[in-house]
């Protein structure tokens, strides 16, 4: 009888305590904003800025504070001959591959730049088909990429914004 009244009262002590859930008086990030992949800032705490020009259209694009982003930025100014695929993309193979060290299976945005890992791809998503695939964020068009349907191969160029 002893014994079932303690294994009673634990059950009792073990039902009363909270899940593993964060107590909502903590904030809701203890990462720093750096780990957590939310940063868009560069070691100045100004975001990179790139300028993009297609033709006659130029646009704005802001890259990310990762590895693959910074990677990417090291190489500007250049001009990619950029393939136009499957009616959503803009992508050019490196030949060699970039750093992506937070690649992941996710759906992407119209206006995201992202790196296809496997392909070593860099990839302008212009237009939305619901995929999901293997992805590093670079950044994002902050123009009317609309520009890009349509347009079929191009060279793009890339360059730094001061």
């Amino acid at each position: 009888m002893r014994k079932a009244s303690i294994l009673a009262m634990a059950m009792c002590i073990m039902m009363s305590l909270p899940a593993c859930e964060p107590d909502e008086r903590m904030e809701t990030s203890a990462i720093p904003e750096k780990e957590n992949g939310h940063n868009n800032k560069n070691e100045n705490n100004m975001t990179t800025k790139m300028k993009i020009t297609v033709g006659n259209y130029t646009l704005t694009a802001s890259l990310e504070d990762n590895a693959t982003a910074q990677a990417f930025a090291a190489k500007l100014p250049i001009t990619l001959p950029m393939l136009d695929l499957y009616g959503r993309e803009m992508c050019y193979r490196f030949p060699e591959e970039l750093p992506a060290d937070n690649a992941r299976t996710r759906g992407y945005k119209v206006g995201e730049i992202v790196y296809y890992p496997p392909m070593h791809s860099f990839v302008i998503m212009y237009a939305q088909n619901g995929e999901h695939f293997l992805m590093q964020s670079i950044g994002h068009v902050e123009g009317d990429v609309s520009i890009f349907n349509g347009i079929g191969d191009v060279n793009v160029r890339f360059e730094r914004m001061e």
